[in-house]
């Protein structure tokens, strides 16, 4: 146990230095392992033009060698994986320097509990977990606006952890990287298709439930049907609600109230009022993107008994780049939204 305080002390000390380091103008070097995929090159974007951090690149010729890959993972104090979930875990193993940071974008690491999974808005005190954090890792597109409207309502009680949950969600074709891009844009690929939408997961097997259902603390695995449309980025997710079966039979407006009070000193997540929600009859997907907005919505039904949360982002930038960039201005003790639209 003295042991393990000692090194927490020095854990401590070492990520005060370095903060302390950065706020006296040393720039914080970033190194993006996989910065040619579709969420490595929206990050690069974003991050190239920050005159506050110092990005390292791997030589395009040596970007399979093993030992030049393994001196920029140790030799970076931030490093991003945008990587297969198998390649993300051999990477951490590369890893030997204790200074480094790490922000995950892929699944291998979302229910690891030795991770801090990177949605600061997840619950009061969550983003000092992010500020603390060595391993973070940044959650998957659909799960963000899942555990969104979920969470805060398990947490207040509304929503018992065993309801059955069914979660319906659509997102742009960039969701699947380089392959769906692909698959949508390119005449000449043998699997181009012209459909308009598509449901996928038939079986129900879902990359993204694991983590909906731990950090929507849920213990009734939820039903969650994705679908991709014939358009870039831009996504919608809704959870419908019968609310009779809530706890305490909860109007629509109390829905809204306890959404509105979990993200009232969000930076980066609006809840729209319910006036102006009422008032709306269609909702496009693609309305936020190129930022790292979020907006959930509470529509009614006209008797009042049932409920469509609905969260509208983009799938690249609270679902992908722009939320690891937040994660990362958090860990490096900036304000949340440096170098964001």
């Amino acid at each position: 146990m003295v042991r393990n305080c000692t090194l927490l002390r020095r854990f401590v000390g070492s990520n005060q230095t370095q903060k302390s380091n950065w706020a006296n103008g040393v720039k914080p070097s970033i190194f993006i392992d996989g910065e040619a995929g579709t969420t490595g090159l929206q990050l690069r974007q974003r991050l190239e033009g920050r005159a506050d951090l110092a990005l390292l690149s791997i030589d395009p010729a040596k970007r399979k060698d093993p030992a030049e890959r393994a001196r920029l993972l140790n030799e970076a104090d931030v490093v991003f994986l945008c990587l297969p979930d198998d390649a993300a875990r051999e990477a951490v193993a590369l890893i030997g320097n204790p200074k480094v940071k790490v922000i995950d974008a892929s699944t291998a690491h979302r229910v690891n509990d030795a991770w801090v999974f990177g949605f600061p808005e997840l619950a009061t005190g969550h983003r000092d977990k992010i500020a603390a954090a060595t391993r973070v890792s940044n959650p998957g597109c659909y799960s963000t606006g899942s555990i969104a409207l979920i969470r805060p309502l398990v947490d207040s009680g509304l929503l018992n952890s065993n309801y059955p949950v069914t979660i319906n969600g659509v997102s742009g074709y960039s969701g699947g990287g380089k392959g769906m891009i692909s698959e949508f844009e390119n005449e000449n690929d043998p699997t181009y298709t012209t459909v308009p939408y598509r449901i996928y997961a038939l079986e129900l097997q879902h990359k993204h439930v694991p983590e909906i259902q731990k950090y929507g603390k849920l213990s009734l695995r939820p039903i969650f049907t994705p679908a991709v449309g014939r358009y870039a980025q831009g996504m919608i997710v809704e959870v419908p609600l019968h609310l009779s079966l809530l706890a305490g039979g909860p109007t629509v407006a109390d829905v809204h109230g306890v959404l509105t009070a979990a993200y009232q000193d969000a930076h980066y997540i609006t809840v729209v009022p319910l006036a102006q929600s009422t008032a709306i009859k269609t909702l496009p997907p693609e309305q936020l993107n190129n930022t790292n907005h979020m907006r959930l919505y509470v529509f009614g039904s006209g008797t009042g008994q049932q409920a469509r949360l609905v969260a509208q982002f983009d799938n690249l930038g609270k679902g992908a780049s722009g939320q690891s960039v937040q994660c990362l201005n958090i860990m490096l003790g900036l304000p949340e939204n440096t170098g964001l639209p």
